[in-house]
This record gives structure tokens, sequence and C-alpha cells, in this order.
């Protein structure tokens, strides 16, 4: 059945639809609700508390009393019930006042704030049927009503047009529901557990697919270059350091120079917290590719990142005899014809860069090892396209994959399903925890002068807003250009002042970031393009504006851009006091950080990524790690049980259709 055939969809509509990406009657019935209305259990009036939101069952006490004042209206009600009394408002709403009388009895559905320390329900809105309402992303032209009428009639061809994706031994053997019962409930709930039921399956289903499409998107067990590295060879490039390594760095060093002696490909992945020496793990397998005749690419996601590396390589690795080059796209034209030139013939043995590594006019003379440094900010693809340098065309360079982002185990295995994993876990000795306070608005003033005192002492800070500029939607959240202008003016007035943000002109964020790691800047305000890529040790406080906004996981990155150096330092966290936050002033361990955020946020909102079907509303597992555990069981069953190859293929087959794409360009 046509989209266009559906009752109530005009070529309005058509077009508006089309527009917010669902142009068949399966993109519909996919875009699944963003959040649920449960107006199902009743609240005693007594038991509502800031913050709830709630369903009262309740009488009018009064007739309502509309006031106006600069061109708004303010609706007031005084309502109760057998347990006490709520007093409700509706701004800009004066109908209110014709659709409540005294005395009614009503149900209104609302939540409830905090207005001078009294309960207040704001802006309820009047319920006639008890119910779990679904609320829809809002598509432009089509009333929220209607579009859920919409849905009703396109539930009626749910059989027709969704047919089952899973096999039925996984369902079965994982006590799934079907298709079709998922997205009738998952619209449409007749009750929180068969909710629970569908949110179970397309969880289930997310997690299975993105695997099944990461296994078809990588190039695991390729053939490779078998490298005869010496037994002690990682000890003897170790031994050439300034410093001693830890045990996590040699165990690291000596999986990598198993993986390179093999004759498939090397594909892994080395994680570990901000400060554990993956930098020093990443030039140890460089010198092992080139002590064997192979050249090196190093590519990471910023110029300043790629350019510290090169940096740190010169001094590291060329007096082991290694030649080093530099490939970014800001280079002059002469520079990068001198640079390809380099690389084609061999005289750089180790190079490092940005995306310029895999531009079309780069060629490699024997690229034997590619290492990737952030690996969050590239998508399968684009190491793919890095490891496809190699100039043999029947085996592949390895890959080895860095990334300072700790991700629980569980979470690793199928955001990585194509890598095997390495884990740094041990920190160097001597190195400061990062001091991390949450800092209520009252303490700003203070806070700053402590930031003072800082620089004072030479030393540099951040400053991490939420937003570029100021929203009016958002009133309470601060933006970097506003508060770069007021830090100037008040707080931080005569310091050397700096801005970037994400979308900033290339070579005016460059320029901001040297001057900040020249030392030339005293204050580094910005948003969190700064997250990775910079490494600058004089820097001893980093505060966060609004820190409520952001993941755990993303204030521990932001948090290690300082405690690089021999300084105590601090991260301060602007924001009231949650259980949540607290968890970063009480643990510096990054995986511990991450399983925490994993367990509060469930894994959608850390993988970014969708259910099949190119619309499908964001379903987060609620936290439930041990799904996702099961999951990944799944897929290796699949690929190990011969009995089963149908079923993999099936699952293949659909995780083809809605993944891989999107994988690879992630």
């Amino acid at each position: 059945m046509e989209l266009s055939m559906l009752k109530g969809i005009g070529p309005t509509r058509l077009e508006n639809l089309r527009a917010a990406g669902i142009c068949s009657l399966r993109d519909l019935l996919y875009r699944l609700p963003v959040r649920y209305e449960d107006m199902t259990a009743v609240t005693p009036c007594s038991a509502c508390k800031p913050g709830m939101t709630v369903l009262v069952q309740c009488h009018v006490r009064e007739t309502p009393k509309l006031n106006r004042f600069g061109g708004m209206t303010r609706v007031t009600a005084a309502l109760w019930d057998e347990s006490g009394k709520l007093p409700a408002v509706w701004y800009n709403q004066p109908w209110i006042c014709q659709q409540l009388t005294e005395g009614e009895e009503v149900l209104l559905y609302g939540r409830v704030g905090d207005k001078n320390g009294r309960r207040v329900l704001q802006n309820p809105q009047k319920v006639t049927e008890q119910c779990i309402l679904p609320v829809y992303r809002a598509v432009k032209g089509i009333p929220a009503k209607s579009y859920r009428e919409m849905m009703k009639r396109a539930l009626e061809e749910v059989d027709d047009c969704c047919p089952e994706t899973l096999p039925r031994e996984v369902r079965l053997q994982h006590h799934l529901c079907e298709t079709n019962f998922a997205i009738r409930q998952a619209h449409f709930p007749d009750s929180m557990e068969d909710l629970k039921l569908a949110r179970r399956r397309f969880a289930f289903e997310q997690m299975l697919m993105y695997q099944a499409a990461i296994g078809l998107v990588g190039n695991r067990h390729q053939p490779g270059f078998p490298m005869e590295i010496a037994a002690d060879a990682a000890d003897a490039f170790w031994k050439h350091l300034p410093f001693a390594p830890t045990g996590a760095q040699r165990k690291a060093l000596q999986d990598i120079a198993q993986d390179l002696r093999k004759p498939t490909a090397m594909s892994r992945l080395v994680q570990g917290d901000v400060g554990c020496g993956k930098t020093a793990i990443a030039f140890g397998a460089i010198a092992l590719a080139c002590g064997c005749g192979y050249q090196a690419a190093m590519m990471a996601p910023t110029e300043i990142l790629a350019r510290q590396h090169y940096e740190s390589a010169v001094a590291m690795l060329e007096p082991l005899g290694i030649a080093c080059g530099l490939l970014t796209g800001t280079l002059k034209a002469s520079e990068k014809r001198k640079a390809h030139e380099a690389l084609a013939t061999g005289k750089w043995q180790a190079v490092f860069g940005t995306h310029a590594l895999i531009s079309e006019k780069v060629t490699y003379h024997k690229l034997g090892l590619v290492i990737t440094d952030e690996q969050h900010r590239f998508g399968v693809q684009q190491r793919s396209i890095l490891q496809d340098k190699g100039n043999d065309r029947e085996k592949a360079p390895h890959v080895l994959v860095m990334s300072a982002t700790p991700i629980p185990r569980t979470l690793a295995l199928i955001l990585y399903g194509d890598l095997d994993i390495t884990v740094v876990d041990e920190l160097p000795p001597g190195r400061q925890p990062v001091k991390t306070r949450i800092v209520p608005e009252e303490k700003r003033s203070s806070m700053y002068a402590f930031l003072r005192g800082e620089v004072s002492k030479g030393h540099q800070a951040y400053v991490v807003c939420p937003l570029v500029e100021d929203s009016e939607t958002m009133d309470n959240v601060r933006s970097a250009k506003a508060t770069y202008q007021a830090l100037m003016e008040e707080e931080l007035k005569g310091l050397r002042v700096g801005l970037t943000w994400g979308d900033q002109r290339p070579e005016e964020k460059d320029n901001v970031l040297h001057q900040f790691a020249g030392g030339e800047l005293d204050v580094l305000v910005s948003t969190t393009v700064i997250e990775v890529g910079v490494n600058v040790p004089n820097a001893t406080v980093m505060v966060i504006e609004n820190a409520e906004r952001f993941g755990l996981s993303q204030l521990h990155q932001l948090r290690g851009r300082v405690g690089r150096g021999s300084a105590e330092s601090w991260c301060f966290l602007l924001a009231g006091a949650t259980e949540r936050l607290r968890i970063m002033t009480q643990t510096n361990d990054g995986f511990l950080v991450a399983q925490k955020d994993l367990e509060l946020r469930g894994p959608g909102d850390l993988m970014g990524t969708r259910q099949s079907g190119e619309s499908m509303a964001d379903f987060l597992l609620d936290g439930d790690v041990q799904l996702l555990e099961e999951a990944c069981q799944c897929m290796k069953q699949l690929r190990d049980d011969p009995s089963l190859l149908q079923a993999r293929q099936q699952v293949e087959q659909e995780a083809a259709k809605h993944y891989t794409q999107r994988i690879a360009l992630n």
C-alpha cells in the first residue's frame, strides 16, 4: 500500500512527510514515539512532588481566575482531592477558564513545578481517557493529534508492510516478541509491561544487526604482511625511551607484535584512559613495522593532534633511524608535492596527518601499518580507505585503532565487533588525579578568583560551554560567545582569553589552539571542540558550564584536558548537585565512569546509532547491560554454529539493508 493511499494524507501532508524522511508506509510505522505520557496511574495531590509528571483526579475548588500582564495571560485554579490540595497554573491559555467549572471533577496531566517554595501543577492538559499516550517528533504541518490518528490507520497495514526481521530460532531462544506485536505496542501500548516487551525486542535487534553490519563492512581476517619481528624487539624499543613503560603498555605492544607476525592483517583496538600512554604504544608499533622495512601511517582527527604526534615522533622515532613526515590539508601545494613524493618513494617511513592521508593523490611505497587515533571520530570506511592504500592488492596493511574514550568491554564488543581489543588499564606512576568539584551558582565568583590565582602561577585554564551562541529556547544555558564576552569584561578582565568552537573557520580555530598550546593565551573559552586533540600540559583548570547537559563520559573526556603535567589540576562542574554528577567527584577512573554512564543512560546515547529503518526513533536499553551481552553472544553463536547458517544469512541481509551504509559513514 502506498503512503499516499492512507486516509488523511493529501499532497501537502505527503510532501511534509517526505521532508521528514518518511517516504513509505514502512518508514511511517518504524518512526516510533520519542517518549510516552503515562496517563494510567492517578497520583494523590499530597504525593505530587516538584519534578514529577503526574495524572491527578481532582475537583476544581473554585472558578479559575484569569490575569493579564505584559501581553500574556495566566489562569490559576485551586485543585483538591481527599489527600489534600494542589494549585495549578496555565500560561497563555485563557480558554481554560471556559473548560473548567467550580466543583467539577477532572483528570489533569502535567508537570509539578516549584514556585517560591510552593508546589504548582504547570500547564496541565485535560484528560478524557486514561491511556499511555505516544509523543512523536513533530512533522511540519501535521498536528500531534492528527499524526496519532494517521498512525492508527497505518497500523492496520502492519502485517503486510513490516514482515518479521528476526529468525524464529533467535526470537524463541531470547524470548523476543514478534515484529508486528512490537510495532503495535511501541506506538499504542496496552500497558507499560507490553511497552517494555516491545522496547526489549527493538533494542536486542539493534545490537544484533549492528554487529552483523560491522562484520560485513570490516576487513577482518584479510591476508596481511607477516613481519619477521625478533622476540626481544618490543623490549628493545622500550629501552630507547627516557621512561619505563607500565605493565599494561608492555602487554599491549607484545599483543601488537604477535599480531604483526601473523599472515592475516591485524585489526586491533587499543583503548585506555587519558594519560595511559597509548601514543607510546603506537610509536612502538611503528618502530616494529618500520624495522621490518614497511611504512606506517597514523591518522588523527585534528591538525593540531596530528602535528603533536609528528613532533613527538621526531623526538622519539628519528633517533631510531625512522624518517618521519607530516601531511595535512593546510600544507602549501609545494609542501604537499614533496610529501607525496616522500611517501611514494619510501623516503618517509612514518607519516602523521589528518584525512589528507587518504586523499586520492597519496600513494605509499610499502604501507604495512595503519593507525587511527581517537577512533570514535572516524568510521569503518575511513580507516578501510587508508588500509586500501597498500600497494599490494592481495594483502592488506595491519590496522591499529586507538581510542581515549573508555568504553565498557561489553559495549566495546558491540561498537568494534570487527576488532580485537586491548585495554590499557594502568596509568604511569606519579600522575596526579584531577580534583573534581560541583560548583553551585553562588560560588561562581570565588571559583573564578581561584582560576585567576592559577593563572598568576603561570598555569592556564579552559572554560567549556554547551552552546556556541545564546538560544531563545534555552534561557539558562551558557553559550561560548556570551561567556567569552562576559569574562573579558568582568571576572577575567585583564587576562589573555581566547575563543573557539566547532564551526569556526579552520584557520582561525587552528590559530587560537596554537596560541593556547604555545602559552600565548591564559584562558580558552570553547565548546566541546577541545574534547580531543588538544594536549596542553600547562593547563590546570577545567570549568564546565551547565555540566548537567553533558554525559558522564563526555565530562570525563573534557576533564582529561587538564592534569597532563606535574601540577595539581582541578575540574569545576557548574551545576546543581545530582547523584549522576557526584560520580565525577568520586573517581578519575574513565572505565568506571563509562560503566555508570552506560547504566544510567543506556547504550543508545553512547553509540549514536539508530535502529533498522532510516527514521526509527532511538530505543535505549534503559541500562540493561545484560541484554547487550546477550545480543553479542547471539551473533557469535550465529557465526560459529553451521546449523544456524540460514538464520545468520537472514540477519546479515537485514543488516546490509539498513545499517552498513550508515556505519561506514559514521
